[in-house]
């Protein structure tokens, strides 16, 4: 067995014949390759010239400009078994440059490789060609014309004269190349400086394909140069595969991932090449990017608007830019976007939970142009959480970059307690109650924030509790419902309780929204107001100025509490009140009707009646708040009211000696009178000024202890506990303190007085009093007026002074008025 294999393996082990002729031939092969080699190389040292003037012609054979070239040197080993040449300060200008002065192309280095069997048979055929630290300046002048016609075909050639075409290359590369496109025409601006580009083409008949790699710095990528630029000092890098068909005419870039700025997009482009066509779509996208990245990568028209927002999270976006290179203007521009569960910084606040569709077009209406002016930003099914307050918005458009104006819709159902986030607490608080709001709004934009809305649609608001701080004013179970119309703002089913008061309400302002950004002064909220049971003292926060919190609150040109709170004090409400039960104190009125117009100056009083102590009140007035102090004029008409019940309720207008108690009748009166009332509705003393004059039917005087205590001596067998009166008129003037009691004849059923005098709330009490000491009970039966009159003042006469001691009491003495 050992023998055997032996025997196989020297046969194997020997040489074979038809091996020896392989290698033999490979060996030949090989020497006549490296002589060729060789001799092209000597050819080409000793034909540098000639070589040179070859290369020149071929790479002029398709320019209409001038190709120089410094210095030419083979490098045969770099592109072996081709033949490669370095040339040396390259400088490609067409054929006016002298008008313009842009240089095509400046070379410091361009190697390329010519196909051997070409160059033995005498011509030059590019096949590869490296450009290194040069710059490309392809510039187009105003009227239109470009550098870039130095490669337009000549009109005619002599065949001789090359072959009429620029070169086709197998492989282009690029290395430190700055490469300007500068579109004065257009006003569009390109520069890049591509630090490398390999590129490798295959050619099939008139067709080919690419493959290439790139890497580049953007200094400008502007489609329209007042715009700014795209991807400004963004870095690129990454490869395309690239394809061109001559029948359809497109330069296609299949999508691929790209690095822009070290955000990986996927982008895809086509070009359209054919019938001198410049058209172009690039489709660019991105699954994962912060918002700031993608809004820097636009152009300055569009990201300084974007810049105003911030996305705490990624969000997915994509771009289609199309348009055409020769066109002015920017490009068709619409992006789409995706934002879930992400967190949005506005100007206006911070929008957490937030999810939304977007997209954005420069071309919101076709035919009217890519302009800012024709630009829209789309939000769709915008939802989150602003504040503390859910929202949804179904649709919402900022149309109009130039002048943005927001159409869109709002809704949103809160607890109207979350209004706190942005409410000052110093203005209005919240405790218990729920919101409904649906809103269909138009407003302009200014500063990205929206200015003068016109509002459609309904605010409902629920068993609410509300404080306006303040005027210490307190409501329970509020419930509301505003409806915005175009114009106006109409509010229903309002129902108001403080303490024991409860309040139905119903108003409307016209011209709303106008008004209230323009001169809130002019609102004026119409109220129909009727309340079952209304204790007015719950209400006093209404008297006197407004008592707000002194915060740190910088205020803000569109501060919502600022807002709100100008619209409570510059506004004014015209109220029609009607209260079946209305309670001050101790005063209490029935079938109450008023007109009251509140202003951020006064209050004024109109038309007002009332039903009190079996007669009636009619008032008209007005108060001005100054401080905590408020100063008030009132016209009154009293007519048929208890005197006794009247007395009471008004705490017997500050007189101590003459009390309620004392009084009985029906008064009537009319007074005109201004004084002063504190912001607790308590009548300051001493400060009514004015005139009043008043009539007493069926008046009784009870228990008046000045009158009894004279009549213990003057009238002893009188009773001086209760003095019928008859008819009892009088005028009084009020100055402060001071009560001047114009002559009154007083008829009553025990004596019959003339009064006259001064009576003071403090010092200065004198008053003339003439009692006639007749009985009137003698001249009870006499009818005739004249006959009364006569007997009235028989007999003796008594004259009296009623006026302050030392203590400050009154005292009655002898002796009447000196003439």
């Amino acid at each position: 067995m050992k023998e055997k294999i032996k025997q196989l393996w020297a046969y194997f082990a020997r040489p074979r014949k038809w091996l020896r002729i392989t290698l033999r031939i490979i060996l030949v092969f090989f020497a006549l390759v490296i002589a060729a080699y060789v001799g092209l190389a000597w050819y080409i040292n000793t034909h540098k010239k000639e070589v040179q003037a070859n290369l020149l012609k071929e790479l002029n054979g398709g320019l209409t400009g001038i190709l120089t070239v410094g210095n030419m040197e083979p490098t045969f080993l770099k592109g072996f078994p081709q033949v490669s040449l370095r040339l040396e300060k390259i400088v490609l200008r067409d054929s006016l440059y002298q008008k313009h002065g842009h240089t095509l192309l400046t070379a410091e280095e361009l190697n390329v490789t010519v196909n051997t069997l070409a160059l033995i048979r005498g011509t030059i055929e590019i096949q590869k060609m490296n450009i290194s630290n040069a710059a490309i300046d392809m510039f187009t002048t105003v009227d239109g014309y470009s550098n870039t016609a130095v490669f337009k075909e000549k009109k005619s050639q002599p065949e001789s004269e090359g072959n009429g075409s620029f070169p086709q290359l197998r492989k282009l590369s690029l290395n430190n190349v700055s490469l300007a496109i500068d579109n004065r025409q257009r006003n569009k601006l390109f520069k890049f400086n591509v630090e490398e580009l390999d590129g490798i083409i295959d050619y099939k008949w008139s067709d080919w394909t690419a493959d290439v790699s790139l890497r580049t710095v953007v200094h400008s990528m502007a489609f329209n140069t007042q715009h700014g630029s795209f991807i400004k000092e963004k870095k690129i890098e990454g490869n395309f595969d690239i394809s061109y068909t001559k029948n359809k005419g497109f330069i296609v870039f299949e999508p691929n991932n790209l690095d822009i700025g070290g955000e990986d997009f996927v982008i895809g482009a086509k070009f359209q090449v054919a019938d001198n066509s410049s058209d172009f779509t690039i489709n660019i996208s991105n699954e994962k990017i912060m918002w700031r990245n993608a809004a820097h990568l636009l152009s300055a028209n569009i990201s300084s608007k974007l810049d105003m927002f911030a996305l705490s999270q990624p969000i997915s976006v994509k771009c289609d830019l199309i348009g055409d290179f020769n066109e002015e203007g920017d490009p068709f521009i619409h992006v789409l976007a995706k934002i879930r569960d992400n967190e949005l910084n506005t100007p206006g606040g911070l929008v957490s939970q937030c999810n939304f569709d977007g997209e954005f077009t420069n071309n919101h209406v076709k035919g009217k142009g890519l302009n800012d002016a024709n630009s829209a930003i789309k939000l769709f099914g915008f939802n989150g959480v602003y504040a503390g307050l859910p929202f949804e918005m179904k649709k919402i458009f900022i149309l109009d970059l130039e002048k943005p104006i927001a159409v869109g819709n709002f809704t949103s159902t809160f607890d109207v307690a979350q209004l706190k986030n942005i409410i000052d607490k110093d203005l209005l608080t919240f405790s218990k109650g729920t919101a409904d709001v649906k809103l269909d709004f138009t407003a302009d934009i200014v500063d990205f924030k929206l200015a003068k809305p016109m509002i459609k649609g309904v605010v409902n608001v629920k068993n609410a509790d509300v404080s306006y701080v303040p005027r210490k004013l307190d409501f329970k179970d509020v419930s509301l419902a505003l409806t915005f119309t175009r114009d106006n703002l109409n509010i229903s089913k309002i129902v108001l309780k403080s303490g024991k008061s409860l309040v139905n309400m119903e108003g409307n302002i016209e011209n709303f929204l106008n008004l209230y950004y323009t001169d809130p002064h002019k609102i004026v909220l119409t109220w129909q107001i009727h309340s079952p049971q209304l204790h007015l003292g719950e209400f006093l926060g209404f008297l006197g100025s407004r008592q707000i919190a002194k915060t740190k609150r910088k205020k803000a040109k569109g501060n919502f509490t600022d807002e709100i709170n100008d619209l409570f004090e510059k506004s004014n409400v015209d109220m029609k009140l009607r209260v079946d039960k209305l309670y001050y104190n101790r005063f209490l009125a029935t079938n109450v009707k008023a007109d009251i117009l509140l202003t951020d100056a006064k209050i004024v009083l109109k038309n007002a009646g009332l039903q009190h102590g079996g007669g009636t009140l009619l008032l008209n007035g007005n108060l001005v708040p100054k401080g905590k102090l408020n100063q008030f004029n009132l016209d009154a008409v009293v007519n048929n009211v208890d005197i006794n019940k009247f007395f009471y309720a008004f705490k017997n207008f500050g007189m101590e000696t003459l009390q309620s108690k004392n009084l009985s009748g029906l008064v009537s009166s009319k007074a005109d009178i201004s004084g002063t009332i504190t912001d607790a509705g308590v009548l300051v003393p001493k400060s009514i000024y004015g005139n009043v004059s008043f009539g007493v039917k069926k008046g009784k005087l009870l228990n008046f202890d000045p009158v009894r205590n004279v009549g213990k001596f003057a009238f002893p067998f009188r009773d001086m506990n209760t003095i019928e009166f008859y008819n009892l008129n009088g005028k009084f003037d009020i100055k402060g303190e001071k009560v001047t009691i114009w002559p009154m004849q007083i008829n009553s059923s025990i004596l019959n007085m003339d009064v006259q005098g001064i009576y003071s709330f403090g010092k200065g009490t004198q008053i003339y009093i003439d009692v006639p000491l007749r009985n009137p009970k003698k001249d009870k039966d006499i009818i005739d007026k004249e006959e009364l009159a006569k007997r009235r003042n028989r007999g003796i006469v008594v004259h009296l002074t009623a006026e302050d001691d030392k203590d400050g009491n009154v005292k009655m003495k002898i002796g009447g008025k000196k003439d």
